[in-house]
């Protein structure tokens, strides 16, 4: 839907007000990230068995695309 209105606009006006919204909001996102993707590896160096942790996170997306591939939908209600 933001797409769409941005696209439709062709006044370099609303684009110069929007880019440091972007600009910020991907800061704060890659942010987080960053602080998760910290946080979730010093779990992994503290557990006693990290390969588990790994070897589950590979056998959920594995399972994930598999699913994906096969075209599995969730129900919705």
């Amino acid at each position: 839907m933001v797409v769409n209105v941005l696209a439709d606009t062709s006044s370099w006006g609303h684009w110069i007000v929007l880019i440091p919204a972007f600009v910020v909001g991907g800061g704060l996102v890659l942010g987080v990230l960053i602080l998760l993707g910290r946080a979730f590896a010093d779990s992994v160096r503290s557990a006693e068995h990290p390969r588990w942790i790994v070897g589950g996170l590979v056998a959920l997306a594995g399972a994930i695309v598999l699913l994906t591939y096969l075209g599995v939908e969730l129900p919705r209600e």
